[in-house]
């Protein structure tokens, strides 16, 4: 089965991973106030979800990297799902930590990576895109040659997409907030009149203007 942007929005609003509130919106830790709440480590606990999820991870391996030789999972929310694709496509697979370890050999790059090898990173969300890039960066300096990024969500912000396009790095999500909104309003789990406000929210995400649309 193909699986498209419309059947993973499905998921993750049927799970709840992905939450839309834009009449009570929640409070990052920055402060800014958004209507959208994302926890995809909520499909490792739907088997369902988490099936179309690998299987759609792995088709964006196949069909965009088939050069890939080596899966890489972002820590912590991207191991899981790299080891379970990798574990499909029958590849190797490894993790960057978040920092390098305080002890041992005081690794920040977990699995046998070898110079020039090709590889994609397997993230759970892109938003600003700080963190996947600093993993990039981590790939980078060790030597791998980092193919691009397979994500299952992405809020689609400019702020992010700028920050990717100026690494060079390129990433194919599973499903992103335009399609989501879509589908929450087909699905009744948000009114039409909400969609404006969530559209205009992720334009720009500062300013707290599309809470009075």
């Amino acid at each position: 089965m193909k699986i498209t942007e419309e059947i993973i929005a499905k998921d993750l609003l049927s799970i709840q991973a992905v939450f839309l509130k834009p009449e009570d919106p929640f409070t990052w830790a920055s402060g800014i106030k958004s209507p959208i709440y994302c926890d995809n480590r909520l499909t490792l606990s739907a088997p369902a979800v988490r099936k179309d999820v690998e299987e759609g991870l792995a088709q964006i391996v196949k069909e965009k990297f088939p050069d890939a030789q080596m899966l890489m999972g972002t820590s912590t929310a991207g191991i899981a799902h790299a080891a379970i694709t990798a574990t499909i496509l029958d590849m190797p697979m490894g993790y960057v930590r978040s920092g390098h370890k305080d002890h041992g050999r005081q690794n920040q790059i977990e699995g046998r990576l070898e110079k020039g090898q090709k590889v994609v990173v397997i993230e759970d969300l892109i938003s600003t895109g700080g963190s996947v890039l600093e993993v990039v960066n981590v790939l980078r300096e060790a030597g791998a040659d980092v193919l691009g990024i397979a994500s299952i969500f992405t809020y689609g912000m400019k702020k992010g997409m700028d920050r990717l396009s100026d690494a060079g790095v390129v990433n194919y999500s599973l499903s992103n907030f335009d399609t989501l909104v879509g589908v929450a309003a087909d699905e009744g789990y948000i009114k039409d009149s909400d969609v404006s406000k969530l559209r205009a929210f992720i334009k720009d995400p500062s300013d707290p203007a599309w809470m009075k649309l």
